[in-house]
């Protein structure tokens, strides 16, 4: 069961401010919380939903077909693709412009639950880590065949690892041995390498060296700055666009991208600013919308999450 509990679920949707017959992007569809929620805010107009997990869009299929609670399940229509090719994938629906854009980034909890997807530093499983299945790259071609260089540049820049050197050491130490096949096996090396004093403290010793393969392997950084800038173009005026983060690498990239297109570069006291020079964003939210007590005491991964909403000014 694809099961997933939709952190800061009405705050995002409210962030769209959806109406009637507006056409909407779902950029994560995941376990459809997010579109179910949508869905029951406007009437006319539809949601395209993305996801790149064959896994989410059948359950997605299955939801839309059997689960009343999603209002007019033919509004939907989802499709299997990386967010980077939204303006691709809209066009190829005749869609140039649409009302909302929202995004849900991160892992979900059916992936990382789900065992031989590699995700999670707890469960024994084979390195693979990719969210698109049928993508060639995987976290054992990373962890076994890219360089120390390589490796100590994505742990530190991803994981923000202090320690990413002695990190990459250890793993090329180990796998001039033997190659490493299992998250657990990975886990093991990752601790063994850090100083004990502080393996102690700050949650497991594993979780960013695993974030930042994960995020090697999925190129996540670069497919959401690449997406982000097509969400922008592809709002019309008064489109909003709505994004939660969970992890700092993300939030910088939202947070730029929102603030670079909500400036305005003109002489200081010009009484009047030419449309030209008017900046395509206005930022709804100056700082970040987070989850109540009440949401983090019922989810325990809301606890880094953040939202960010900007609303289109001009094409």
């Amino acid at each position: 069961m694809f099961k997933h509990t939709t952190v800061l679920l009405k705050e995002t949707v409210s962030g769209l401010a959806p109406h009637d017959n507006g056409i909407y992007v779902d950029a994560t569809f995941g376990g459809g919380g997010h579109t179910r929620e949508l869905l029951s805010r406007f009437s006319g107009g539809r949601v395209i939903a993305f996801d790149q997990d064959e896994r989410a869009l059948k359950n997605g299929q299955k939801l839309l077909a059997e689960d009343s609670s999603f209002q007019d399940a033919s509004r939907v229509t989802l499709v299997k693709a990386n967010f980077r090719a939204m303006r691709e994938e809209l066009a190829k629906l005749n869609i140039q412009h649409v009302d909302g854009i929202m995004y849900d980034l991160g892992v979900s909890s059916p992936q990382l639950d789900e065992q031989q997807r590699g995700f999670s530093y707890r469960l024994e499983a084979p390195l693979d880590m990719r969210m698109n299945q049928e993508q060639a790259l995987t976290a054992d071609q990373v962890v076994n065949e890219w360089s120390f260089q390589d490796l100590r540049r994505i742990i530190d820049r991803y994981g923000e690892e202090r320690f990413a050197k002695q990190i990459a050491r250890a793993i090329e130490r180990q796998r001039a041995i033997q190659p490493i096949q299992t998250t657990t096996e990975l886990a093991e090396i990752i601790k063994n390498a850090i100083p004990a004093a502080t393996r102690r403290t700050g949650g497991h010793p594993a979780k960013r060296t695993f974030q930042a393969i994960r995020i090697a392997v999925n190129d996540e950084l670069g497919a959401l700055q690449d997406s982000l800038d097509e969400a922008v173009d592809l709002l019309a005026v008064g489109g909003r666009l709505s994004v939660i983060t969970f992890q700092s690498l993300e939030d910088r990239i939202v947070k730029q991208t929102m603030k670079k297109n909500a400036e305005i570069d003109v002489p200081a006291g010009l009484p009047i600013i030419p449309p030209e020079l008017q900046p395509k964003l206005n930022l709804v939210n100056r700082k970040p919308i987070t989850p109540s007590e009440t949401e983090l005491a019922e989810n325990h991964r809301a606890h880094s999450a953040k939202l960010r909403i900007a609303e289109k000014m001009k094409l």
